[in-house]
């Protein structure tokens, strides 16, 4: 045997049976198995639950006066829009308290003609439209013509859906939160425990320690993504419309990236107080700015190209170019070079600074 083959076989068994120890250790830890596999997908289901594609509520509208009882015939004819009698001061009442949207009172003005008084709160969401639907809904009824006829059409097929924005965004924060902790409060642990002085001691690497760490994620990353993709489409019915192979790949690039940050963090911190202060540090501005709940376009237009270069923006962006848009992964190009970025800048810096005790 080629003395290059037995010293490239002895470099690879420290990196092998450290990634197989790695990975034991996390099997036998159920609370690290329910975080990482159980948790999102019940937080998806729960999510997808209650932003669900439902009809919208009619607006409750309390009604009063000398025409009262015409308005409520006439109220209740109309879609989204739910008529309730009352008296004048309890339609009031309604309001301020937020039992009613608004109020309407018809009442007869001594000309005999129907005089309309709405009472709301304009910061309540949904009363000014309300206000709007019984005004249009009480003209419509004493003549009024509409010159411009108006057709509407309801949007709900699937890539548009709420649960298709979500889904994307759910995977990119589990594979952010799984690799940070999964990955940096290990090394950090093994430094409390005096252990990593032990491994110090022998003629393993560095970079094999921290190699192993990231292969053995790569094996749980792949599982995580299985998990909430078969939630969603089991009980959701979310698609992915593009390539399967682009989106693992995507994935792994974005968990490798989010191991490179854990990393640096665990190069140098001694304590699980301080490695758990920086994870937050790092993550939770992300959790805000990365729209994974909500688009992050909502934000200013100059803070637009900072929160675009933040690793889990662009993580969730190609995740939901691949799933709902069927983009190609070869157009997701960007956000992976900002992904790679993160990743290899995170892990080359970690590997010069990291300390064994």
């Amino acid at each position: 045997m080629p003395d290059g083959t037995l010293a490239h076989r002895r470099r690879l068994r420290p990196l092998a049976e450290l990634t197989r120890a790695r990975l034991l250790e996390f099997v036998r830890e159920p609370a690290a198995l329910f975080w990482v596999f159980v948790f999102p997908v019940l937080l998806a289901v729960a999510l997808g639950i209650a932003f669900r594609t439902k009809p919208p509520e009619a607006a409750r509208v309390a009604v009063a006066g000398d025409w009262g009882t015409r308005l409520v015939r006439v109220l209740d004819r109309a879609d989204g829009l739910d008529p309730v009698p009352s008296d004048r001061d309890g339609a009031a009442a309604a309001v301020r308290s937020g039992d009613a949207d608004l109020a309407a009172i018809l009442d007869e003005a001594p000309d005999g003609r129907p005089v309309l008084t709405l009472l709301y709160d304009p910061e309540r969401p949904g009363a000014r439209p309300a206000a709007l639907a019984v005004d249009d809904t009480l003209q419509r009824a004493l003549g009024r013509r509409d010159v411009l006829k108006v057709e509407r059409q309801e949007v709900s097929e699937r890539g548009s859906r709420y649960i298709d924005f979500l889904l994307p965004g759910l995977i990119g924060l589990n594979l952010m939160g799984s690799s940070m902790w999964g990955v940096g409060f290990a090394v950090v642990q093994t430094r409390v425990r005096k252990l990593l002085k032990r491994f110090a001691a022998t003629p393993m690497h560095r970079s094999d320690y921290l190699l192993a760490l990231i292969f053995s994620r790569v094996v749980f990353l792949v599982a995580e993504l299985a998990a909430l993709l078969a939630a969603g489409r089991l009980i959701f019915g979310v698609e992915v419309r593009g390539s399967w192979l682009g989106l693992v790949a995507v994935a792994l690039i974005g968990g490798l990236s989010f191991t490179g940050l854990a990393l640096l963090i665990a190069a140098r911190s001694t304590t699980v107080e301080a490695a758990s202060g920086w994870m937050n540090f790092i993550m939770l501005p992300m959790w805000v700015l990365s729209g994974s709940f909500f688009s992050y376009s909502r934000f200013p237009a100059s803070v637009q190209p900072a929160i675009r270069a933040l690793p889990l923006t662009a993580l969730n962006d190609a995740l939901r170019a691949i799933m709902n848009q069927g983009a190609a992964v070869t157009s997701t190009w960007p956000q992976a070079a900002v992904l790679a970025l993160w990743g290899i800048g995170g892990f080359v810096v970690a590997l010069k600074i990291f300390r064994w005790q």
